[in-house]
C-alpha cells in the first residue's frame, strides 16, 4: 500500500495544481471535499492532510470548515491561503477583512526557523533576511496567531502571511505554492510531504503498470471489454494497458468522425492492429457526422451533435459484441475532480466531462476506467512505460470534436480538408525547427498548437490574378497547467515559412494570421 496525502478542496481554482506537486514528488495523494466525515478521513489514513484556498472568506460561510477528524488524526496539516484561515478560526485565532488586498507576485520574508522553509529562500536583503518570491491571491488576514502558533512569513501589508505550530505538524502559508509563480514552491510542498509527513516516494509509474494490470484482471476476469478509441492520449494509453493485462479480450472501436487530423486514422490503425496486435474495429462514419452537423453554426450545438453522433455510432458497434461486459473509457484525475465539485455545491464547477459516468446506461455495460487515478501527465509517463510511440504520448491535446470546433461556423467536408492540411503543415514546421537556445523543437516548446479555420473570405493575388480565398489562423500557446496560458513568441522565419508553405500548398487559403491573445481573457480554443 503506497502512503497517502489528502487535500481537501474548499473550492479553490487550482486545488489540482497541489495534487500534481505532491505526485511529483511521487507521492499519492487524493482529492476530496472540505466536507467529507470524519469516518472517511479515519479510514483513509493520510500521513498528512493539505487544506487548500477557496473563493470564500471564513467570516462569511461558518459551514466551510475542515471535519474536526483533521485535528484529531495526530497527522501533520498543511493549510493553504483559505486553508491557513479556517485553520486559525478552528484553533483558536482572528481572521478579518484586509484593507489591503494582495492578489499576484509578493515577496515574503520568512521568519523563525521552522522545518517547513530551512533553506529554502530566492535571496537575501542587505540586513540578511532570507525571502521568498511567491504568489498571493487573498482579501482577508489572520489578525490573531491560534494559541501556540508563532508567526513564520510576513510581508509588509500582511503581518502573519504564514505560521507554524511544530509540536502539532501544523503549518499555514497565506501564498499559494502550488503554482509556478512560486518559485520555491515546489520544494516547499515536498518538503512538507516527505520530510514533515515522512511519506515514502513510491509513486513511480513503472511499478503502477504492474498494480494496474492486476487491477483489471482481478475486475475483469475472463469477461470481454469494449473501449472507444480516438486516437488521443488517454484512451490510447487505456487501450495499450488494458491490452497488456487482458489481451484479446479487448476490442477497440475506433470512430473516424471526418473531422481527425492528417492521417490520424492511418497511425491509429498502423499503432494498434499492426504494432500492438489489438482487436480494432475501424468504422468510417464521417458521412453520418458531416451530414448531423450540415448548417449548424453554434459551437455548443456542434459538440452536441458530435458526442451524440458518437455515442449512436458506438453503441451500433457494441451490440454486434454480444460478450462484452465492460466499457474501458481513459477517464482521468481532472475529469473526476471537476465533474464531481458540484456535488458539495463548495467548489465552483468549471465544466461536466461527457466520460464521466460513461455512455448512456442502456449499454447495460460494466464501467473499466484504469486511469481515473492519474494526472495527464501521469498518463504520458505511463504511455512511454507501456512503450507506446513518445510522438504519440507526447502530442498536444486534441478536442474530443475534434476539428469541428476549430472551424469556426457550419463545419463541411471541404473547410476540414483545408484545415486539415493547413494544420499538417504547421505542426510539422514546429517539429522541424529547433530553438537555438534551448536545442528544443518548437513543437516541444508549445504546449498546444493549431490551425483555425474562419469562414471568412479574403481578396489575395497569386501570380497575375487576383483570388478570394479563405483565411487561417494559427494558435500555439505555452503553459504549465492549461488554467492559464502565454501565446508562443515563435520566431519569425518560422512563421513566414509556415505561411508561405500554406499559401502556396493549400489552394483555397490566402491569409494566414497569428493568433497573439492569452488565456485569460481568450481560452485556448477558438470555440
Amino acid at each position: 500500500m503506497h502512503d497517502k496525502i489528502l487535500i481537501l478542496d474548499f473550492g479553490s481554482q487550482v486545488t489540482q495544481l497541489i495534487a500534481r506537486r505532491v505526485r511529483e514528488a511521487h507521492v499519492y495523494c487524493e482529492i476530496h471535499p472540505n466536507d467529507v466525515s470524519d469516518d472517511f478521513i479515519r479510514q483513509f489514513n493520510p500521513k498528512g492532510i493539505i487544506l487548500s484556498g477557496s473563493h470564500a472568506s471564513t467570516y462569511e460561510d461558518q459551514d466551510l470548515r475542515a471535519p474536526q477528524a483533521v485535528w484529531d488524526a495526530g497527522v501533520p496539516v498543511l493549510g493553504i491561503c483559505y486553508g491557513m484561515f479556517t485553520m486559525t478560526v478552528q484553533l483558536g485565532g482572528e481572521v478579518d477583512a484586509s484593507s489591503h488586498r494582495e492578489f499576484g507576485y509578493a515577496e515574503v520574508r520568512a521568519r523563525g526557523h521552522t522545518r517547513l522553509f530551512d533553506g529554502i529562500e530566492d535571496f537575501r536583503t542587505p540586513e540578511g533576511h532570507g525571502m521568498l518570491k511567491v504568489w498571493m491571491s487573498h482579501g482577508d488576514k489572520v489578525t490573531q496567531l491560534p494559541p501556540g502558533f508563532k508567526l513564520m512569513a510576513s510581508t509588509p501589508s500582511c503581518p502573519i502571511a504564514g505560521m507554524a505550530d511544530e509540536s502539532r505538524g501544523y503549518y499555514a502559508v497565506q501564498f499559494h505554492p502550488e503554482v509556478t509563480h512560486t518559485v520555491r514552491g515546489r520544494e516547499i510542498l515536498g518538503r512538507f510531504v516527505l520530510d514533515i509527513c515522512g511519506a515514502k516516494p513510491d509513486w513511480v509509474m513503472g511499478d503502477y503498470i504492474t498494480e494496474a494490470i492486476a487491477r483489471i484482471r482481478e475486475q475483469v476476469g475472463s469477461e470481454e471489454v469494449i473501449l472507444g478509441l480516438s486516437g488521443g492520449v488517454d484512451s490510447s494509453v487505456a487501450a495499450a494497458l488494458i491490452h497488456r493485462a487482458i489481451g484479446d479480450q479487448l476490442t477497440c472501436v475506433f470512430v473516424d468522425h471526418g473531422l481527425l487530423r492528417m492521417n490520424e486514422a492511418q497511425l491509429v490503425m498502423e499503432m494498434f492492429a499492426g504494432r500492438l496486435h489489438a482487436k480494432v474495429v475501424h468504422v468510417d462514419a464521417s458521412a453520418e457526422f458531416l451530414g448531423a452537423l450540415a448548417g449548424v453554426q453554434d459551437p455548443e450545438q456542434k459538440r452536441k451533435i458530435i458526442g451524440r453522433e458518437f455515442v449512436e455510432v458506438f453503441q451500433r458497434e457494441a451490440k454486434k459484441l454480444v460478450n462484452a461486459k465492460w466499457l474501458a473509457q481513459g477517464t482521468i484525475y481532472p475529469d473526476v475532480i471537476e465533474s464531481g465539485g458540484a456535488k458539495t455545491k463548495k467548489a465552483i464547477t468549471i465544466k461536466s466531462h461527457h466520460n464521466v459516468g460513461g455512455l448512456p446506461e442502456t449499454l447495460g455495460l460494466k464501467l473499466l476506467e484504469p486511469l481515473r487515478e492519474l494526472f495527464k501527465d501521469e498518463v504520458r509517463e505511463l504511455g512511454v512505460a507501456l512503450g507506446l510511440p513518445p510522438d504519440m504520448v507526447h502530442r498536444h491535446p486534441f478536442p474530443g470534436p475534434g476539428m469541428g470546433v476549430r472551424i469556426l461556423g457550419e463545419v463541411r467536408r471541404e473547410y476540414a480538408e483545408l484545415l486539415r492540411r493547413a494544420d499538417a503543415i504547421f505542426i510539422e514546421e514546429l517539429r522541424n525547427t529547433r530553438d537555438a537556445a534551448t536545442g528544443k523543437t518548437w513543437y516541444e516548446l508549445t504546449s498546444q498548437a493549431f490551425a483555425v479555420f474562419l469562414p471568412v473570405k479574403s481578396v489575395g493575388v497569386m501570380g497575375d490574378g487576383r483570388t478570394y480565398d479563405y483565411v487561417v489562423a494559427l494558435r500555439a500557446v505555452q503553459t504549465s497547467d492549461f488554467m492559464t496560458a502565454d501565446w508562443a513568441e515563435l520566431p519569425y522565419a518560422l512563421l513566414k515559412k509556415v505561411s508561405g508553405r500554406i499559401i502556396n500548398e493549400v489552394r483555397g487559403i490566402n491569409r494566414v494570421t497569428y493568433d497573439i491573445s492569452s488565456k485569460p481573457p481568450a481560452t485556448i480554443e477558438w470555440e
